[in-house]
């Protein structure tokens, strides 16, 4: 499937010019960078220091079976933390003005085993661009074991995916470390969209810290302290991380409410704006919570994301309003639910319809 075009606007009719007009007004006014600040230092300096915490107390102090569990339990969750607060910020150039200090912020991809390069790709370039669409947006393609559009097949096994969602989801960590990015290396595509040339820094960083995961996360470990407690550890961890990254990206866009276009069948092109597709195509969630707000960085204001992903998430509570504002004038829909529950109940009963709908 070749990528689809949004429809063209005048500039000056175009919803995403007005919206950028505002925004930009918010930080002129009040003189604020649209990086990253104090606070958001603050945090990754007490999320990566509560990372190393658990990792040097696990592998070289070797806590007791009981606490052994809860600090993994903990570190993976301190990990997602790290992932939507530093690393996700770092992957847009909106954690710091420093260029240097955003690639350092979105390197921690690599430590934890993923990639960079693939990352950009994968959801910079086309998650961000092509959010929903069904071919083209790899986050929503998750088949045969899981229907997240009506546009793809329907299985059997779909039918109870709102019951074995949360089995997968704890799978995710585990299968993006060990498969998902030498897939795509090798097949040179993420989905449809080949990927573009890796240069050779590229491919250094690549296998590099490949080779760096397996030997801080698996060789060392089973060195210090045996490969069973290293095994359950493991699993441990990588079970909470990757329920964690999965069930949060996928409140943003798989439930009830955002639409899942598709673009002409002759023409290749999408009824919308790039903007309105993505107000369209995404959620909010639980956006009054500030405990919820802090731990995920900010990945519950998922339309201030999609709308200005290079604006540091410690802004979006603010940018919220004038969005809302401005989708009101223009009568454009904006998703929102109040509560996390109700997110997730809501992805819930998408992922049910979505194996009984035809």
């Amino acid at each position: 499937m070749s990528v689809p075009k949004f429809a063209a606007v005048r500039h000056n009719q175009s919803f995403h010019a007005e919206l950028k007009r505002r925004i930009g007004e918010y930080f002129d006014e009040t003189g604020k960078a649209t990086t990253g600040n104090a606070t958001l230092f603050t945090k990754a300096a007490l999320l990566t220091g509560a990372l190393l915490f658990f990792y040097i107390h696990l592998v070289f102090f070797t806590p007791s079976a009981g606490w052994a569990m809860l600090e993994c339990v903990l570190m993976g969750g301190v990990g997602a933390a790290i992932g939507f607060n530093i690393m996700h910020d770092g992957a847009h150039g909106s954690f710091s003005e420093h260029k240097w200090l955003n690639q350092a912020a979105a390197f921690t991809l690599n430590v934890f085993g993923g990639n960079s390069f693939m990352w950009n790709m994968k959801h910079n370039l086309i998650h961000h661009m092509y959010t929903n669409i069904d071919g083209v947006d790899d986050d929503i393609d998750a088949q045969p074991w899981l229907r997240l559009s009506t546009t793809q097949p329907r299985r059997a096994l779909h039918r109870y995916q709102h019951y074995y969602f949360w089995f997968l989801y704890a799978l995710f960590y585990l299968a993006w470390v060990i498969m998902m990015d030498y897939q795509k290396y090798f097949k040179g595509s993420i989905g449809s969209v080949p990927i573009k040339k890796m240069e050779t820094s590229d491919q250094f960083v690549f296998w590099g810290f490949k080779a760096l995961y397996l030997a801080l996360f698996v060789a060392l470990p089973i060195y210090i302290v045996g490969f069973t407690p290293w095994l359950i550890g493991f699993l441990i961890f990588a079970a909470v991380a990757g329920f964690s990254l999965s069930l949060v990206f996928q409140l943003a866009h798989t439930v009830e409410g955002p639409d899942f276009p598709v673009p002409h069948e002759t023409t290749n092109k999408l009824e919308d704006e790039w903007a309105i597709h993505q107000l369209k195509t995404t959620a909010n969630f639980a956006t009054n919570n500030k405990v919820v707000t802090w731990l995920l960085g900010g990945l519950n204001f998922q339309v201030e994301h999609h709308l200005f992903p290079k604006i540091s998430h410690v802004h979006y509570p603010a940018l919220s309003k004038i969005i809302k504002q401005a989708c009101a004038e223009f009568n454009v829909t904006y998703n929102e639910f109040p509560r996390m529950r109700q997110a997730v109940l809501s992805h819930v009963l998408f992922l049910r319809q979505m194996g009984r709908a035809a």
